[in-house]
């Protein structure tokens, strides 16, 4: 029987690490097929010279750098910092606001604000990603037909089009497959590794730190500039990070220590002995690492696993935004989940399209990746900086390590990430600029937000009045009321102000129901509230009035069912038998507009009410029943 059960967790234990592999790796391991070929790319501004010495010193440039940005940083040290099992900068945003303590609660709010633009960056990665990575892999055909290169873009853009129009089936059934064609590939890369490496067995000195550092110090100005392509060893860093929820970290580590990492260093290995073997290898040094006949069938592999990184990172963009919007920096958004057995698969429409458009429009204005590639860097850069910055804040709050072996190690890996930073922002012209942009724009949206739902909520919160009051004139026969059979809920953000909506009802139609609920719904910054800590009920001063107030708290992952979250209820702290089957439900619709007060400039008021228009329907949102559900309007000045 324990023999059984054993066998079971095992193999549990192995799916889990199979799934990883096929969801969260492949962004990262996919970067074998460009990096090396843009390092040495004659089309780059500060170009790095075909030598043995500068090949020896650029590929353990690469071993280097995914060992202390990867391994190090992520791996084993900023997956330590979950936020309930969640992982990602929006989590170490949660955790920030939960450890953050009143001394350093100015600190922590800079580092907040740091990580929504560290989350906004990340929605500029999910734009680029998609582009290069498919790109990359189709380029490859060139490698076994030239006169092919004009069909690179159109095959590309095909391929991009039928990923996103497929996103709204969810990827449960895709997904199945994607382990295995991932563990393909890394079989694959690695074996095509080995067999580069035989070319030239010297090639494995590169595995010292000396190589590294004598390339770094020696040839400071072509190395330096190196870096700029060298990160993109590391692109899809974060994404082991941010899908630590969907597999655990013991699973993810597991996968990059046994599987991805090796496969991924003997390849980058196989290309340097490659291009030591013949400069013009730099053509292409991935695909020519084998045989012409192999090259087609390398091609088409290539192409699906870099259909998977792409879909990796934009399920990581629904994530991200759902996450932020259920935070309060973006406006309710609509969600989808598309598994029945895995939560954390979801479908975001808004987002999936501004994505789609986003990605072919660098598709067909950069038309390469060597010309993306200066545009990714400046992304997965500036993300990793922060997490880093952010995680050593919290260890510092959180755990009681030494001060000094805090300090020590921020120092190091922040001046490592810095000095990526440094050489990303050489090619600002010639790219980096775009991914700062998308940053810069993101996070105005998401800040303007929170500032605006803060702005509009206090008005609200005005106009509303106060609920205890207004359950006191209720008693007291202000105004005189007739009660009607049933159950009405009201929707509203707290508990002590009136929904707008119970207010319009009573003060201009005179009537209430005999069971009133007022429902609150609370976004906790965890990912997910067990149904027993649900639910709240407060009778608010009146014990047989049948009005009640209740919270209803979901976590920033769970989605948010009203109806579900009401059958949680108690009968007996209902004051009386409440009807959920025919109940009605009563939605306040604001109305935006912008006033003439200095609460924010003109140009943020007038984004704040544009964005507005994006937010999700509400009877959607919450799983109301439609044909049960009135709205009322109001309006408010911004």
């Amino acid at each position: 029987m324990a023999g059984s059960v054993q066998k079971a967790h095992d193999t549990a234990r192995l799916a889990l690490v199979v799934g990883a592999l096929g969801v969260v790796f492949g962004d990262i391991g996919t970067s074998p097929i460009y990096t090396l070929q843009t390092v040495f790319a004659p089309s780059d501004p500060h170009p790095v010279p075909v030598s043995a010495e500068n090949v020896y010193g650029v590929v353990s440039l690469v071993f280097w750098s995914v060992m202390t940005i990867v391994t190090v940083t992520y791996v084993l040290l900023a997956m330590r910092a979950d936020n309930d099992g969640e992982g990602g900068i929006m989590a170490l945003i949660t955790l920030l606001r939960r450890w953050g303590g009143q001394r350093g609660r100015r600190t922590a709010a800079v580092l907040a604000a740091l990580g929504i633009f560290g989350a906004a960056l990340f929605l500029g990665d999910s734009m680029i990603t998609p582009a290069i990575s498919v790109l990359s892999a189709v380029e490859g055909i060139k490698t076994v037909e030239p006169s092919l290169a004009e069909a690179v873009v159109p095959v590309t853009a095909a391929i991009i089009i039928v990923l996103f129009l497929v996103q709204r089936r969810g990827t449960a059934a895709v997904g199945r497959v994607f382990g295995p064609v991932m563990i393909l590939w890394f079989v694959v890369i690695g074996g095509t590794g080995i067999a580069g490496i035989a070319r030239d067995p010297g090639i494995l000195r590169a595995l010292s730190p000396t190589y590294a550092i004598g390339f770094l110090s020696g040839h400071f100005g072509v190395a330096f500039f190196s870096l700029a392509a060298v990160v993109l060893a590391v692109t899809g860093a974060e994404a082991l990070y941010a899908d630590m929820g969907h597999f655990g970290r013991r699973a993810i580590t597991r996968g990059w220590l046994w599987l991805v990492f090796p496969a991924c260093v003997l390849s980058y290995l196989g290309q340097g002995a490659l291009i030591l073997e013949d400069p013009a290898n730099i053509e292409g040094p991935f695909f020519l690492l084998v045989p012409e006949w192999a090259r087609l069938p390398l091609v088409v592999l290539a192409t699906a696993a870099t259909v998977i990184a792409a879909q990796a990172v934009i399920t990581g963009a629904y994530s991200v935004a759902a996450q932020a919007a259920e935070l309060g920096y973006l406006p309710r958004l609509r969600v989808v989940h598309t598994s029945e057995s895995r939560i954390g698969q979801i479908y975001v429409p808004w987002i999936n399209w501004l994505l789609l458009v986003s990605v072919l429009t660098l598709i067909f204005a950069f038309r390469s990746s060597a010309a993306l590639a200066f545009a990714f860097g400046m992304a997965v850069t500036g993300t990793i900086t922060i997490t880093t910055l952010m995680f050593f804040y919290i260890a510092a709050r959180k755990w009681r390590t030494p001060r000094w072996l805090l300090i020590g190690g921020a120092a190091v890996l922040l001046a490592v990430d810095l000095l990526f930073v440094a050489a990303n922002l050489t090619k600002f012209v010639h790219g980096a600029w775009l991914p700062l942009l998308i940053g810069l724009t993101a996070f105005t949206v998401m800040t303007t937000w929170q500032k605006g739902r803060r702005i509009v909520t206090a008005e609200r919160q005005r106009q509303e009045g106060s609920l205890r009051e207004f359950i006191d004139g209720l008693h007291g026969g202000r105004p005189r009321l007739t009660q009607v059979p049933g159950t009405a809920v009201f929707l509203n953000r707290g508990k002590e102000t009136t929904p707008l909506a119970m207010r319009a009802n009573v003060e201009h139609n005179h009537v209430r129901h005999e069971h009133v609920l007022i429902l609150a719904l609370v976004t906790e910054p965890v990912p997910r509230v067990p149904p027993a800590e649900r639910i709240a009920v407060d009778h608010l001063g009146y014990a047989d009035d049948g009005i009640i107030h209740v919270t209803v708290r979901f976590g920033y992952m769970d989605t948010p069912d009203v109806p579900a979250a009401l059958r949680l209820l108690d009968p007996a702290a209902t004051e009386g038998r409440i009807q959920l089957d025919t109940a009605s439900y009563f939605l306040s619709k604001i109305d935006l507009r912008r006033g003439d007060r200095p609460s924010m400039p003109g140009w943020r008021k007038r984004l704040f009410i544009a964005t507005s228009y994006i937010t999700a329907d509400a009877v959607e949102h919450f799983g109301l029943p439609r044909d049960r559900t009135v709205i009322m309007g109001s309006h408010i000045e911004v």
